[in-house]
């Protein structure tokens, strides 16, 4: 059997194309005949409209057509996941708009130049009404309300009853704001949709589920699912803005079938920071409750979740995973969750990386820095006293989340190890003993986050040809994160063909007959598992021929260091790869099933200096250990910790979407939205451990989002920990300049403002956990 290549830096196989401009994209696409999309978008962030005159951009130069909702057969549109069936989305506004960049009208042009001229013509009528932009201030009595017929603005909700802090000795209290941030993908949304002469429907679209959004398009457009062909080529980047069907894309293909031509749409930077589903945007108020010791007795979580316009997957979040995850790694023996869902007249909420999970642990790592502080302990050490035993594993939480494995110190031990703490610790004292007024910070997270979210199964195929290559198939739809080259690793290993006689195929629903696509970092414990076994099917029929052709025993077939057929004991008589499939080709095609999530662990370690007199943070380093159980690549792990990083500390230092009083986007340009670049950042210092999952034969856990997860608690802990000296007791996501400075000049003031308030009333208004109405309805998260 030849060598194992699993466990080693293998070198992406498909970057060559990447690198060399060789890719296709849906902008790259040409059809002929092909006419071109472009929205007219509202300016307004609430009103009526009154009336739309289309003419003038109708009789524009090489228009088409233009459309409003009442020109075409436009299905309510609901995206991922529903969590109010009662507040559905029209692809395109009817009577009402509910956020800056609304679609109203679409225009349909030969050139895309000549729509966006004409989208100039189209006159809106609008009345304007008030907004309601801040979810708390949305929530309260009296204000704006944005859906006829209703009284207030709450899309869903669920409380827990009793009190988890009536043995608490000491409470620890603090309002804490989770951002809202945009996803920002190198490629915004695109959809190309060709009718084809049988009715059919072919629609290449930059997404991470084809498979899914073929589900979708058929059910939206009356069609079989077979009936409709969707080709993902190659994506730049989703983060989970991609994860499913958009108003837009509803659009198009209604356009499509009504002109019977193809139609074409790419977004514009300046649309996808205004329509793009944005993410995180919670509101957490938590109260933490320990003995004096700093055993953890109890914990209450009420979160606010902006839902913007419509009641979609993102409002779902607070209801769903940062639920489930907010017990995190700690042993609590109660636990109150409370989340009211508010609809604002903002952007639609949706997915970004981490999807619930980083909002659970940016929350529940800030209030174990304050009760640390609060005690007089080590943030470490108070960490350590609560951590969940090694031993008690698999652990079932009281959010119901079944911990399959887990040793939480152990990447804790790494990352203090690797960052050398004692001796960061005495540069801090010293700097605080001389006044320095560069201020050194310290911060820690200890984070555990679901992969792979209630299980499932996944298509995998292998089959090897005539000539000895070989094809692999997957029902995962990767964008980036490395997936043929972890498959063509997987089968290689098991079939001993060299990795660059594979050929990958994904992302099309007329190739691959099924599938989950890419989300919640799922892929390699079910996609490659779904390979892997596939691939020993194929090695198990090989050795059945081979044993034939051989005239052996076929338990004494083997697979040679030199990937051919042997028999035991009979040195010199092999067969090939081609010599063993002749004119029949080998093949299986399977669905691997794992019962239930993974969970993925870590800890990271921050260092800052904050200087005092300007506010400015610089991160100095960054030590990252993150335990996805079993590496396959450490190279590709290397990558999505590195992605997951930038991310995470973006969010911690720099990202914020703004929204003015009347629910302007002041953040939709690259302009004024800040997105640090490779030169803002530093850099990551990245670990692993390795604690294998049982749930599958690889061993495996997610990755794709565990470094997002950690990293945002750890730098805003450091940047607290610089400020301590001070007061300072909490600073709220971004952790910007100005936010720091005036958090400094306020305590040099005595002005520090408490960081806790009493929550909004309207959770003493919701529906207790377990009725049905609080449950979101469809998708996964």
């Amino acid at each position: 059997m030849p060598g194992s290549i699993l466990g080693t830096s293998v070198r992406r196989v498909e970057d060559l194309d990447l690198i060399t401009g060789a890719s296709t994209y849906v902008g790259n696409l040409g059809l002929d005949g092909m006419l071109h999309l472009t929205f007219v978008r509202s300016p307004l962030a609430h009103g009526h409209v009154t009336g739309v005159d289309t003419a003038a951009a109708a009789a524009a130069p090489g228009v088409v057509a233009v459309y409003t909702a009442a020109d075409l057969d436009l299905p309510a549109h609901h995206g991922l996941m529903v969590l109010n069936p009662d507040l559905p989305r029209p692809p395109l506004a009817t009577d009402r708009v509910r956020f800056v960049g609304e679609a109203v009208a679409v225009v349909v042009a030969s050139t895309q130049a000549e729509a966006v001229d004409a989208a100039e013509l189209v006159e809106v009528d609008y009345d304007p009404r008030p907004a309601a932009v801040d979810p708390e201030e949305a929530l309260a009595p009296g204000a704006p309300v944005q859906y006829p017929g209703r009284s207030d603005n709450l899309a869903g909700g669920v409380r827990s009853e009793g009190d988890p802090l009536a043995d608490a000795e000491v409470v620890v209290r603090a309002r804490m704001v989770n951002q809202r941030l945009a996803v920002m993908p190198m490629e915004g949304n695109a959809i190309a949709v060709r009718p084809e002469p049988d009715g059919e429907l072919t629609i290449w679209v930059s997404t991470q589920m084809p498979h899914g959004f073929r589900t979708q398009a058929a059910a939206l457009s009356g069609l079989e699912p077979e009936q409709v062909r969707v080709i993902a080529p190659h994506v730049g980047g989703g983060f989970g803005g991609k994860a499913g069907m958009l108003a837009e894309h509803t659009t198009a293909v209604a356009v499509a079938r009504a002109l019977g031509r193809p139609v074409r749409w790419v977004e514009t930077r300046s649309e996808n920071l205004v329509s793009m589903p944005h993410g995180r945007g919670q509101i957490a108020y938590y109260e933490l409750g320990l003995t004096r010791a700093g055993r953890i007795t109890g914990l209450r979580a009420r979160v606010v979740a902006d839902s913007g316009a419509y009641a979609g997957f993102g409002g779902a979040l607070a209801l769903g995973p940062t639920y489930t995850m907010s017990q995190g790694v700690y042993d609590i023996p109660k636990l109150g969750y409370d989340a009211a869902v508010a609809l604002t007249t903002t952007t639609p909420m949706g997915a970004f990386r981490g999807a619930g999970r980083p909002e659970a642990t940016a929350h529940l790592e800030r209030i174990m820095d304050m009760a640390a502080a609060e005690l007089g302990i080590d943030p470490v050490e108070l960490r350590r006293r609560n951590l969940l035993a090694p031993d008690g594993f698999p652990h079932t939480t009281i959010p119901g989340a079944r911990y399959d494995v887990g040793d939480y110190d152990l990447p804790l031990r790494e990352a203090l190890r690797l960052v050398g703490i004692e001796k960061v610790r005495e540069e801090q004292a010293t700097r605080r003993e001389n006044g320095d007024p560069v201020q050194l910070g310290v911060g820690v997270s200890v984070y555990v986050e679901i992969t792979a979210g209630g299980g499932g199964s996944e298509f995998g195929s292998v089959t090897v040809h005539a000539d000895g290559t070989a094809t692999i198939s997957a029902g995962t739809s990767g964008h980036g994160q490395g997936h043929p080259t972890a498959f063509a690793m997987l089968a290689s290993d098991r079939l001993g063909i060299p990795m660059e006689r594979f050929t990958f195929v994904q992302s099309d629903t007329a190739a691959v007959p099924r599938g989950s696509g890419t989300g919640g970092s799922r892929s390699l414990q079910l996609g490659g598992n779904a390979v892997l076994v596939a691939a020993d099917d194929v090695l198990e029929q090989a050795r059945r021929r081979a044993a034939a052709l051989l005239e052996a025993a076929e338990d004494d077939v083997e697979l040679t260091e030199d990937g051919e057929f042997g028999v035991s004991g009979v040195p010199g008589v092999t067969l090939t790869w081609a010599q063993v499939v002749g004119d029949r080709e080998i093949h299986a095609g399977l669905d691997f099933r794992q019962d239930g999530a993974t969970f993925p662990f870590g800890a990271h370690v921050s260092v800052v200096e904050v200087d005092t007199e300007t506010g400015k943070v610089t991160p100095l380093r960054h030590v990252a250990v993150d335990d996805c159980g079993r590496v396959l690549n450490p190279l590709l792990v290397t990558g999505q910790q590195h992605g997951g990083l930038a991310q995470g500390v973006a969010q911690a230092l720099y990202e914020e979407v703004v929204f003015d009083a009347d629910g302007q986007p002041l953040t939709a340009t690259l302009a004024d939205y800040r997105m640090p670049t490779a030169a803002d950042l530093f850099t990551f210092e990245t670990a692993t451990t390795e604690t294998p999952t049982p749930l599958n034969p690889l061993g495996a856990k997610g990755i794709g989002e565990s470094a997002t997860v950690g990293a945002t608690p750890a730098v805003q802990n450091a940047v607290v920990d610089a400020l301590a000296p001070l007061g300072v007791r909490h600073l709220d996501l971004p952790c910007t300049p100005e936010r720091v400075w005036r958090a400094v000049r306020d305590a040099r003031a005595g002005t520090l403002p408490d960081p806790w308030r009493e929550p909004p009333a309207v959770f003493a208004t919701l529906p207790v956990r377990g009725a049905r109405a609080a449950a979101p309805q469809g998708g996964e998260i």
